[in-house]
């Protein structure tokens, strides 16, 4: 595998970390005045032949415009041809996914072995003329980038995204190749000590896709492995988290059953002394009802044979006082009428008027 390949496959491994993690960030500390990017769009292009040089980067700005990014460690007039090629291919992609090409920039981001008076940034050739934006890192304070963010990291604070964006280039600002790669060894040093996980995987697959050019086997596996162990330790928070809501959910759904079966058998008891209390009350109402009417059966029971008595005793007497007025004495009188005494006859004719 040659030192093309290596890099490309560098790049392929880093661009889904990085992908998602460049939404929002801007190149001005680059000094080029960009809109922020929106998203990385894919880089193939059909009518690139695959041993050719690809294009490094392209990303969607959120002014619509697609920006062409390329890495040059040298300056040759003959690349902007190169650049002509990148744009009339990306033109051909979106031609063939029937969709329009938007307006595009041709980014050209210079290390530090080139400074601005080297450069033309046209390429006119009539009928075609290429405007390029380009940027030059021999014009950041490398040194004073790094102590900065050596600092940060340190303490344990958080990057901002003018500072990630400083991180992920600083090396490429040095003069000497060699110096670079040194660089490149400190900058993948220092990340690895980052405590966020976030900004640690953006900083690593950062410096693996924009130093892919230069950056040694070594450094790229470091950069690699570090980066695998932060996607395990994330994907164990991740499995924690994701257990934590199921044991979350589970402890809901038993209060939620355990609420339901409470209110259940709290309406089944309440069914069922709503139903003892209404037969308690049927049978003492019943039993009230039953005694009731045992009552007034036997009062009136009671009342008929007051009654009777009273009529028989009436009876009686007015048997007894015609027996008195038709001259009966009071031993013929007691003799047939036993209910009467001797001395009941008596004053019963004491009280009739004389006759």
């Amino acid at each position: 595998m040659n030192l093309q390949e290596i890099a490309y496959q560098n790049k392929d491994i880093a661009s889904k970390a990085l992908a998602e993690l460049l939404k929002g960030k801007s190149f001005r500390v680059y000094g080029l005045n960009l809109p922020k990017i929106k998203k990385v769009l894919p880089t193939n292009i059909p009518t690139v032949k695959a041993n050719e040089l690809r294009i490094d980067n392209l990303f969607e700005l959120t002014d619509g415009t697609a920006a062409i990014v390329d890495y040059e460690s040298d300056y040759d007039n003959a690349d902007k041809v190169k650049y002509l090629n990148y744009m009339t291919g990306i033109a051909n992609r979106y031609l063939n996914e029937n969709k329009k090409c938007p307006k595009l920039r041709m980014i050209v981001i210079y290390t530090g072995d080139i400074r601005r008076e080297q450069v033309s940034t046209i390429y006119d050739i009539g009928a075609i003329k290429v405007n390029i934006e380009a940027a030059f890192l021999s014009e950041l304070d490398a040194e004073g980038i790094y102590r900065r963010l050596k600092e940060k990291v340190d303490s344990g604070t958080l990057l901002s995204d003018e500072e990630l964006m400083e991180f992920i280039i600083f090396p490429l600002a040095y003069r000497d190749k060699e110096e670079k790669k040194k660089k490149i060894h400190e900058a993948v040093n220092l990340a690895i000590l980052i405590q966020d996980r976030k900004q640690q995987i953006f900083i690593l697959a950062g410096i693996l896709t924009f130093t892919d050019k230069l950056i040694d086997k070594e450094a790229a596996n470091k950069i690699r492995r570090a980066i695998e162990m932060t996607q395990v330790a994330r994907i164990f928070e991740e499995e924690k988290q994701q257990a934590l809501t199921q044991v979350a959910r589970i402890f809901e759904e038993e209060k939620q059953q355990a609420l339901i079966q409470a209110a259940k058998t709290f309406e089944e008891e309440k069914r069922q002394a709503v139903e003892e209390a209404t037969k308690t009350f049927e049978e003492e109402k019943r039993q009230a009802v039953e005694e009731a009417a045992k009552t007034f059966e036997e009062e009136k029971r009671q009342a008929v044979e007051e009654t009777e008595e009273r009529i028989s005793k009436k009876s009686v007497r007015e048997l007894v006082v015609r027996m008195i007025e038709k001259g009966y004495s009071v031993e013929e009188i007691v003799s047939l009428v036993p209910d009467f005494a001797q001395e009941d006859v008596e004053v019963l004719r004491k009280e009739l008027p004389h006759r």
